[in-house]
C-alpha cells in the first residue's frame, strides 16, 4: 500500500515490495486475457479525444514503466548491502537512483520500533540494521556519482516515552529525533537536547516543528511550494547547506 505521503492530486504513486511484482499479472492467468493485452499494444494509438486513448496511455506507460524498474532493479549494485528489510529496499532505490529513472521521492519503511517490552537489545538491533543500510546506501550513491543529487530523510510515526514501563520496554509518546543524510545536509545537531526532566505529561516537549524540516526540504531541495502541500509556511529548520 502507497503511504498516504506519497499521494497527489495528479501523480499516484506505484507501491511494490518486490521489483518483480511489478508487472501485468494477466499473462499468468489465461491466454485468452495475455492476447487482448498484446492486442491493446499492438493497435495504434487512438485519437486524445477518443476514451479510449487513455486506457490505451495508461497500458503501455504501466508496461514501460513496468520493464524500466525491473531492469533496473536486475543490476548488481556497487557496493554489498546488507540482507535486511530495509538493505534490501535501499538497494532496489539505488540501482533505480543509478538508473536515473525520473521518479523525485522514493519512500521505504522498517518496522519494530514500537517496543513495549524489553526495549534495549531489539532497539540495539534495530538502530544497528538501520545504520548499516543507511551506509551501505550512501558509499552506493558515491560510487555512482549520485551522491550529490540525493537527500535522506528519516522519520518515526511515533515517539516514545521517557519513563519506563513494567515490561522494560517504553509507550507511545510525542517527540523524537529526525535523521538526514547527504552531501547537502548540515552536520551535526540541529537544536537542542530535549530535557529529560522537564516533561509534558510523561513525554519529551519538543523543540522544533518536524513541518519546518519538512518546507526546508520542500522548498529549498525540491524546489516545491511547501505551503501548497503543507497547508500553510511554516520557518525553514536550518538542516541544509543548498539555499533556495
Amino acid at each position: 500500500t502507497a503511504p498516504m505521503a506519497t499521494q497527489g492530486q495528479r501523480i499516484k504513486p506505484v507501491a511494490f515490495e518486490r521489483a518483480d511484482l511489478f508487472r501485468w499479472a494477466g499473462r499468468d492467468l489465461h491466454d485468452d486475457l495475455s492476447d487482448a493485452y498484446d492486442a491493446l499494444h499492438a493497435a495504434p494509438a487512438p485519437s486524445t479525444d477518443d476514451p479510449a486513448a487513455y486506457v490505451y496511455r495508461t497500458a503501455l506507460n504501466a508496461q514501460v514503466a513496468s520493464e524500466r524498474v525491473r531492469k533496473a532493479v536486475a543490476m548488481d549494485p556497487k557496493v554489498a548491502f546488507p540482507n535486511s528489510g530495509l538493505g534490501n529496499q535501499l538497494k532496489m532505490v539505488a540501482n533505480m537512483i543509478r538508473a536515473e529513472l525520473p521518479t523525485r521521492v522514493y519512500y521505504v519503511a522498517m518496522g519494530g520500533f514500537d517496543t513495549h517490552a524489553n526495549q534495549s537489545n531489539a532497539h540495539d538491533n534495530l538502530m544497528k540494521q538501520f545504520a548499516d543500510a543507511m551506509k551501505a546506501f550512501q558509499d552506493d550513491l558515491v560510487a555512482t556519482g549520485h551522491q550529490k543529487r540525493v537527500v535522506t530523510l528519516a522519520f518515526s510515526e511515533f515517539g516514545r516515552r521517557v519513563r519506563e514501563n513494567s515490561s522494560q520496554g517504553t509507550d507511545h509518546g510525542c517527540a523524537g529525533p529526525v535523521f538526514l543524510f547527504g552531501d547537502q545536509v548540515r552536520a551535526g545537531l540541529v537544536g537542542a537536547h530535549p530535557s529529560l526532566t522537564d516533561l509534558d505529561q510523561g513525554d519529551l516537549k519538543h523543540a522544533i516543528d518536524f513541518r519546518s524540516v519538512y518546507a526546508s526540504v520542500l522548498d529549498r531541495w525540491m524546489k516545491m511550494d511547501s505551503k501548497a502541500a503543507l497547508g500553510q509556511a511554516f520557518e525553514h529548520a536550518d538542516v541544509l547547506v543548498t539555499r533556495g
